[in-house]
């Protein structure tokens, strides 16, 4: 095959893929708001109509795919660089490793103390859960960021 006309087949594709996601969003702030003052079978006609399941559908169809082409990288490039694809495995396991530890550290802070705007309360769960994701983006941002200006710093020291 042509790899201009694969290009140009990638290309429809990606485009339909954003138009049907651009109308499934479309579709569903269009639909009633459940928190307003709507009536319940409206509310309940919408979710069982057919913009809703689509929106969801779709949705559900797209968190696959990436997760699919995800793991299709991944082999592909063991296969091809297996050295590098490994180092990159135990990166992502090594973060998911601090996150769990951060997350088992549990937070300080309570529910009650967060002063939240919402009417059904969160459970000490989802406090520790967030704050955990938090810090382990906090802490890799910073570990990139002085690797990023570290590193050719010690590089230079080396020579």
């Amino acid at each position: 095959m042509n790899s201009n006309k694969l290009n140009l087949g990638l290309n429809i594709f990606r485009y339909v893929l954003g138009a049907l996601g651009i109308l499934a969003c479309i579709l569903v702030i269009g639909g009633p708001n459940a928190s307003g003052d709507v009536e319940t079978s409206v509310v309940e006609s919408f979710r069982d109509g057919g913009r809703m399941p689509f929106a969801i559908s779709y949705t559900g169809f797209i968190i696959i795919a990436c997760l699919a082409l995800v793991l299709i990288f991944f082999v592909v490039q063991l296969i091809s660089n297996p050295k590098k694809t490994i180092m990159s495995i135990i990166g992502i396991v090594a973060v998911f490793v601090l996150y769990l530890i951060l997350s088992m550290m549990g937070s300080s802070d309570a529910p009650e103390d967060l002063a939240l705007q919402v009417s059904e309360p969160v459970s000490q769960g989802t406090v520790n859960s967030t704050t955990a994701g938090l810090w382990t983006a906090i802490i890799t941002i910073t570990v990139t960021f002085l690797a990023a200006i570290l590193g050719p710093v010690i590089a230079r020291f080396r020579k």
